[in-house]
């Protein structure tokens, strides 16, 4: 057995307390002698909800000797309320327990950077090792193999039930509605999307008229009573009367024939997209990632591709699909469209005379816009400044907050109104004034809102209704807020600073160098004239940052990307992985600061 490097584990401390554990307290004490997973998550974070379907066969398989933990660690102020956490676990079928920690207090104990985190700690209370973004799966599955034959011959693995208690279920027509679409009799259209289906709705926005879908997690084709679905978003028509749906964890996009009532696939493998994955081609051999709304726009479907912080279309009439606008990079920047940055595109709405395509840009808490320029398309932002600022500030919309917005809707004066979701607000933009407002609070976690003769029917996500609101002649007064991230920031030395991004290989996995370098490393920084020099892309995966004269905090951003395959020489076609994750990481410079800085992509860092 190789030797690891084990560090104890840390207690886990949580203000909010346990869930999922039958109002049991836990301590790691009491885990002793079972395999600790520790996942950092927060619930706005879709690379976050991607490492829950990640880990959902792990946890099955190795029920009796596997505890998944989710810690849960918020960025934005609405997680940090209690039953916000509550909805999220069971919007999102968190089937393990739950600490809830709103003050971060485990996440600096172990001194976590970035959500997700997946931190594994083995029988006897030793951090084994810590793995940050997605696609690590594979690598904690060889791990935990590893430690059940070690532990097991040790005799300090102890097998049995896990603490997990499930909750009591809830009857409601929908549960965290997603979002809706007004059909041509009146209607509603509504993405029921914890319960995997669509649900169409009469005129009153109460009364079910059909369902759409057996109701269980899948992906499956076919009528009302056999199609599957996994947690559908966004609802559009398309040019030939059919419905467009961005079923999310699917990475797919369906389309419904009401008339029939048959689901079909447009585009998606069920696979989720990674690096180096096609994108461009036909649209059903291309992999998507959690797409979360769609909209008509431009003469085609224009794809929020959150998963990978991106816009794409699909044309219907090559039935092609290929990248619209974004780098993949995660953050706010504007201009060409190839070149722009967004952060969990959530929601698209057209604009009333078809010249703009309005997205909220959820986690910089952005509302931003597409248009045409020349014969492509720019980028443009009309409120919103970056990933750690956010609030509930009304007034000129170079000073207005939003807070995780995911809906917007296109209003008939050129305004728009925007779903201001972890404000629990709907707010409107006003482009002619340049001002935002707020048409109405006491809602409960808006996603979408539909135009109804003058009226919004807001979906109440949290509150699994549909609310019909009049648009007010005056807007509602609200006390400003403005918030920054909770993340205490990173004291570095001035002058020099190194950044190690650690990548340790799974066991029985090498970097594949086939085709060149595998690795790959991206720093930017806000503000840009943080760094003096180190900015840019590479292919090492350190870097010595020269830290700016004068510019004494600010973020960091990291992209760094590794690739590994099995190493063995007899197999001629070896299974390869992709592990990617990207950092935003708040620094300070002080004397008194680090001049290192360790980001751990997978392994233990050795130099802690």
């Amino acid at each position: 057995m190789a030797t690891r490097t084990r560090v104890r584990a840390p207690e886990l401390i949580g203000k909010g307390g346990w869930l999922n554990t039958g109002d049991q307290q836990y301590t790691l004490a009491d885990l002793r002698g079972r395999i600790v997973i520790l996942d950092f998550w927060t619930f706005c974070c879709v690379n976050c909800l991607h490492v829950l379907d990640e880990l959902r066969e792990l946890e099955e398989k190795h029920r009796d000797t596997v505890v998944i933990i989710g810690v849960h660690s918020p960025k934005f102020v609405h997680e940090a309320e209690h039953q916000a956490v509550v909805d999220a676990v069971e919007r999102y079928e968190v089937h393990h327990p739950v600490l809830d920690d709103p003050e971060l207090a485990t996440w600096k104990q172990y001194a976590v950077r970035a959500w997700p985190t997946l931190v594994v700690i083995d029988p006897e209370g030793y951090v084994v090792a810590q793995h940050a973004g997605e696609g690590h799966a594979h690598a904690i599955a060889k791990l935990v193999e590893e430690l059940e034959a070690e532990h097991g011959a040790k005799g300090t693995l102890r097998r049995g039930d896990g603490p997990y208690v499930a909750p009591e279920p809830v009857a409601t027509h929908l549960r965290f509605p997603g979002k809706a679409l007004l059909l041509p009799d009146g209607g509603f259209l509504v993405s029921d999307t914890t319960r995997h289906r669509l649900v169409e709705i009469e005129r009153d926005g109460e009364t079910v008229s059909r369902h759409v879908g057996t109701g269980d997690r899948g992906f499956a084709d076919g009528g009302c009573e056999e199609v599957r679905f996994s947690e559908p978003q966004g609802l559009a028509v398309l040019s030939d009367g059919r419905i467009a749906v961005a079923d999310t964890v699917n990475h797919a996009i369906r389309a419904l024939d009401l008339t029939t009532g048959v689901t079909t696939t447009l585009a998606g493998t069920g696979r989720q997209w990674w690096q180096g994955s096609p994108t461009t081609g036909p649209a059903r051999e291309v992999d998507l990632s959690s797409p979360w709304d769609v909209a008509w726009f431009a003469d085609r479907l224009w794809i929020a591709m959150a998963g990978v912080h991106q816009l794409w279309m699909y044309d219907p009439e090559t039935e092609t699909v290929q990248v619209a606008a974004g780098t993949t990079n995660e953050g706010l920047v504007d201009g060409p469209a190839d070149e722009a940055w967004f952060a969990q595109p959530s929601g698209l709405a057209t604009s009333a005379d078809g010249e703009r395509l309005w997205v909220a840009d959820s986690e910089t808490s952005a509302l931003r816009y597409v248009e045409r320029d020349g014969t492509g398309f720019a980028i443009r932002t009309a409120v919103g400044t970056g990933l750690f600022d956010f609030g509930h500030r009304d007034g000129a919309a170079d000073q207005a907050l939003f807070q995780h917005p995911l809906g917007v809707t296109a209003l008939p004066d050129g305004s728009v109104a925007v779903c201001d979701t972890y404000n629990h607000a709907l707010r409107r933009y006003d482009p002619a004034s340049g001002e935002v407002t707020t048409l109405a609070t006491d809602l409960r976690e808006p996603s979408d809102a539909v135009l109804v003769e003058g009226d919004l029917v807001v979906v109440e996500s949290a509150r699994h209704r549909l609310t019909r609101l009049r648009l007010p002649e005056e807007a509602v007064r609200v006390a400003g807020q403005a918030h920054h991230t909770q993340r205490a920031a990173t004291e570095i030395t001035p002058g020099t600073l190194r950044l190690d991004v650690v990548f340790q290989a799974p066991a029985g996995q090498k970097l594949d160098t086939r085709y060149g370098p595998s690795t790959r490393l991206l720093v930017s920084a806000t503000p840009p004239e943080l760094l003096a020099e180190g900015s840019g892309p590479g292919t090492d995966l350190f870097r010595d940052l020269v830290l700016a004269d004068g510019v004494t905090e600010g973020v960091l951003h990291v992209s760094a990307m590794a690739a590994s395959c099995d190493d063995d020489p007899e197999n001629e076609y070896p299974a390869c992985h992709v592990h990617q994750q990207d950092w935003g990481v708040p620094v300070r410079v002080t004397a008194e600061g680090t001049p290192r800085l360790p980001l751990v992509l997978a392994g233990m860092d050795e130099q802690a």
